[in-house]
């Protein structure tokens, strides 16, 4: 008998099962990866919202009981920018946020930047 409560296939779906306020903060979050990389391809992958360029993973987030989390999908990244994290519960590959003290915009904006440049993608004249 399959399961009534399936796994979301996109990220509107993600989002409808995110708490309202995780909903707002995470919403905030897609679109600036959208505003830096308007041609990532929303997905789902590992049960998170992700996003991919040029077929390349470029980030994800998730929505957990007690916090949200933003995966920059990089390792190197983290340690890069760990003195900007103060404050944030950071490890290799996770940051975690709540609704009530999300990531800063102008962070998640250098991040995505960040990968996009990790993964080669060249990115019009930008």
């Amino acid at each position: 008998m399959p399961s009534t409560k399936s796994k979301p296939t996109t990220i509107d779906e993600y989002l409808a099962r995110a708490k309202p306020e995780q909903r707002a903060v995470l919403e905030k979050l897609r679109k600036t990866i959208h505003a830096v990389a308007p041609k990532a391809e929303e997905s789902i992958s590992y049960g998170l919202a992700g996003f991919k360029l040029n077929g390349r993973p470029l980030v994800y987030f998730g929505a957990w009981a007690n916090h949200c989390a933003f995966y920059p999908a990089s390792s190197a990244l983290a340690k890069t920018f760990q003195d900007q994290l103060k404050g944030f519960e950071a490890s290799k590959g996770t940051i975690r946020f709540t609704p009530d003290k999300p990531l800063p915009v102008a962070l998640v904006k250098k991040f995505v930047r960040a990968r996009i440049a990790e993964n080669g993608v060249r990115y019009g004249s930008r």
